[in-house]
């Protein structure tokens, strides 16, 4: 059974990030000039490699993001990978955004 985790966005650090036991897996963020999160960088340490976890971290943040009305520039390839195969998600793509 696929666990649950709580999202938890880290606005000292600028990451969402879950906390597993003593791992912290994360997606780091920026904030630009026009209020879009551009999400750089995403970390699942090698222990929850595997299992789902940097997939459940991405579809929560892309939620959070999304129910707080906030535009995505999805520039870690993994973010963008992960849109680009759930289309769903390209309505809270910032606009003139291409996802290859």
């Amino acid at each position: 059974m696929k666990q649950d985790y709580k999202l938890i966005n880290n606005t000292e650090k600028l990451q969402y990030e879950f906390h597993i036991n003593r791992h912290v897996p994360l997606i780091e963020y920026i904030v630009n000039k026009d209020g879009n999160i551009c999400l750089t960088h995403t970390e699942v340490p090698t222990a929850l490699g595997g299992k789902g976890v940097g997939t459940q971290l991405v579809e929560k943040t892309l939620e959070e993001i999304g129910n707080r009305g906030f535009k995505v520039i999805p520039i870690c390839p993994f973010v963008a990978k992960y849109i680009k195969k759930n289309p769903m998600w390209k309505s809270i793509v910032a606009e003139g955004i291409t996802i290859r």
